[in-house]
């Protein structure tokens, strides 16, 4: 492993807990599992190692339907039927119709890599647990050629979840965990400036105030993220907003409320 240290990037501002949260996966070469509620830069950290480490980022975005096998390889035996009727040269060579998918791809890289396995809590319970060899011990086996592919230099994994379902014990046990917290408003400042070279500081008070005031209501129920907050920063300066009008007028709520029950709560909570 590289001694560097992982510090964030010019783009992510990462906490001491996470910057070393990272180290310690890349020491002990075990998957880097991050929860977090949405928004609060689960993904764009992959993004931030890859960039900190001059490292190619491989992204698998796991969907309800996902598979285990997607992430290996699939063999596209359509395409092949399809060649054989019409006669093309090389039908009897299955390797041209084994294609890899995102693990396959980063084993295969002569580099270490950053494989980012993006919301594995959307597949179906067994899914995690699926992928145990693989994960552990950096290779799989393609039966139609009877070839194994094995991770020339082990990837470093980062592994996903908004928690919408538990994962197995037997995978926890296997992956570092670390759980990002909601930034305070001093984190959040940090973060404001890595986004705005320059920001009045008038309008970035009464923007977080108010930002943290509709957080803090307890009917709410989709809180509005970090990147949210920065999207909605961004149209308060493009529309020349006046700072003090902010938290009386709440100005383009819908870049940070996305759940009409919840516009309403904050309209008749801002007129109390």
């Amino acid at each position: 492993m590289s001694d560097m240290k992982f510090t964030g990037s010019k783009q992510y501002v990462a906490s001491p807990e996470l910057m070393s949260a990272v180290d310690v996966a890349r020491a002990l070469e075990k998957p880097l599992l991050i929860k977090g509620e949405p928004g609060t830069g689960k993904t764009m950290l992959a993004e931030a190692i890859s960039e900190a480490f001059d490292m190619k980022l491989y992204i698998w975005n796991i969907k309800s339907t996902t598979k285990a096998q997607d992430g290996l390889y699939v063999y596209d035996t359509i395409q092949r039927l399809y060649d054989s009727q019409f006669g093309e040269e090389g039908v009897d060579d299955i390797k041209r119709y084994i294609k890899l998918g995102k693990l396959g791809e980063a084993f295969k890289e002569e580099e270490q890599v950053i494989l980012l396995i993006d919301e594995i809590d959307k597949a179906d319970l067994e899914f995690p647990n699926d992928l145990l060899w693989e994960l552990d011990k950096m290779e799989f086996y393609i039966h139609e050629t009877k070839e194994t592919i094995k991770a020339k230099t082990r990837p470093i994994v980062i592994i996903t979840s908004n928690a919408e379902k538990e994962l197995p014990d037997a995978f926890l046990r296997r992956c570092i965990f670390h759980y990002i917290s909601f930034p305070d408003k001093a984190e959040m400042d940090e973060i404001v400036r890595v986004h705005f070279n320059d920001i009045d500081e008038n309008l970035l008070k009464h923007a977080m105030d108010t930002f943290y005031w509709i957080r803090d209501i307890k009917e709410v129920r989709k809180k509005p993220s970090t990147s949210e907050f920065i999207d909605w920063l961004n149209t308060l300066v493009l529309g020349g907003i006046d700072p003090e009008t902010i938290r009386k007028n709440l100005p383009y709520l819908g870049v940070l409320i996305k759940k009409d029950e919840d516009l309403e709560i904050v309209k008749k909570r801002s007129t109390y």
